[in-house]
């Protein structure tokens, strides 16, 4: 099979716009991706996501960012400050771990941090399956490892959920509650819209698993990345980042160029359907692999000056993201990319749109930290993923205070 790879950043935009490239770099994974909504393709894909979307609207991502996110925040980050030290990579999946439980629709009867731990033990197993086609690890191992937590996710919170909505539609159906107690979440939206969707109960597992794993996975990475990069320019510029954390909006595009620097996947692959003719020229046939090099098209010196330099202060054309190809794009653009990134804020907001500002949560987290004193630990070194070929840190250990 003919491999293509494109990393210029126009290429990029412009392949992940064509419908007859399908998804394929989660094939490897399929242990919990296989039907998931980020492998879907054509109509299937069309179905699974117009469900979907309609949890994923801006005004809910503001009321939650206004109603309790913050508390969220800081309540996670508070026990660590009080000991004095924390790893990010754990400050960040614990921080976003019952968000996006709650998107999915996991219940969590107690509220307990053995329930915390366990999501947490499964959202980083879940994330080793979807990208085993970067582990350098025995992929049969980790499969058998991934399905067994599968079983045990299963048993331990997707059933009870299940059971518990299920109830609640039939209520519903009865007449005796509204839509309005009804909850807003993933699990719900596929349990309603079971025959339509044409899923089955693995399907509707993994699809509960994937967003699990997904929303906690790439938040924690963008976390620890954005403040390893603001610890960075902080020691080269301190003045501007002292400037930063004063001004949201500032914070927000210092998140904006880590993601740009470090987009959680590097990059992003499809199977061409047809042949396919570029504007730029290249030639892509029918039934090849096309590999998307997103951490290149993100560096691409025509768009980015200085590309490889963390600055969030620089100058871009406007018709490109800040954060560049980080979320995707066409079919398979990140369906949390407001709630992980925010809205882009305005240099100089009107009082109106400084109270509708949607930061997105690894701005309030990567805030919380700084204003609560952390630092790089003196005597603990970052440490990278040794399992995996992506650009992961597996630790990144900070002390508060001083």
């Amino acid at each position: 099979m003919q491999t293509i790879t494109l990393d210029g950043f126009a290429d990029v935009r412009e392949a992940f716009r064509q419908h007859d490239l399908q998804q394929s770099l989660y094939d490897a994974g399929g242990v919990v991706m296989a039907d998931c909504l980020l492998v879907l393709h054509g109509s299937d894909h069309r179905k699974r996501r117009r469900v979907e979307n309609r949890l994923f609207r801006r005004g809910t991502f503001r009321y939650w960012e206004k109603a309790f996110l913050r508390d969220v925040v800081r309540d996670t980050l508070a026990p660590f400050v009080e000991r004095g030290h924390a790893d990010l990579q754990e400050l960040g999946y614990r921080t976003i771990m019952n968000l996006t439980a709650m998107v999915a629709g996991l219940d969590q009867p107690t509220g307990s941090v053995e329930e915390t731990d366990a999501l947490y033990r499964f959202a980083k197993k879940f994330s080793e399956g979807a990208t085993l086609v970067h582990t350098t690890r025995d992929p049969e191992a980790v499969r058998a490892e991934v399905q067994q937590a599968l079983d045990e996710f299963d048993a331990m919170f997707l059933q009870p959920s299940i059971t518990r909505r299920r109830a609640l539609l039939a209520q519903l159906d009865a007449g005796e509650i509204t839509e309005d107690d009804l909850p807003r979440d993933v699990l719900t939206a596929l349990l309603r819209n079971w025959d339509e969707l044409d899923i089955d109960d693995d399907i509707l597992r993994r699809e509960c698993a994937f967003y699990l794993q997904a929303g906690s996975h790439s938040t924690a990475d963008a976390f620890t990345h954005a403040a390893d990069d603001y610890f960075s320019w902080a020691s080269r510029d301190p003045a501007a980042a002292a400037a930063a954390r004063k001004d949201p909006a500032v914070l927000q595009a210092c998140v904006y160029e880590t993601l740009r620097l470090h987009p959680a996947s590097p990059v992003a692959q499809r199977r061409a359907l047809a042949p396919i003719t570029l504007k730029g020229g290249t030639e892509i046939p029918e039934g090849s692999s096309v590999v998307l090099d997103l951490a290149a098209a993100n560096r691409d010196p025509s768009v980015f000056d200085r590309p490889d330099v963390f600055d969030p202060l620089r100058e871009i054309p406007a018709e490109v993201p800040r954060w560049g190809h980080a979320f995707g794009g066409g079919m398979h653009a990140c369906i949390g990319t407001e709630l992980a990134g925010g809205v882009p804020s305005s240099p100089s907001p009107s009082p109106d749109e400084a109270h509708d500002q949607v930061l997105g949560t690894v701005t309030l987290m990567l805030d919380a930290l700084l204003g609560a004193g952390g630092r790089p630990d003196p005597d603990r070194a970052p440490q990278r993923d040794p399992h995996s070929a992506r650009d992961h840190f597996s630790s990144y250990p900070v002390v508060f205070g001083g």
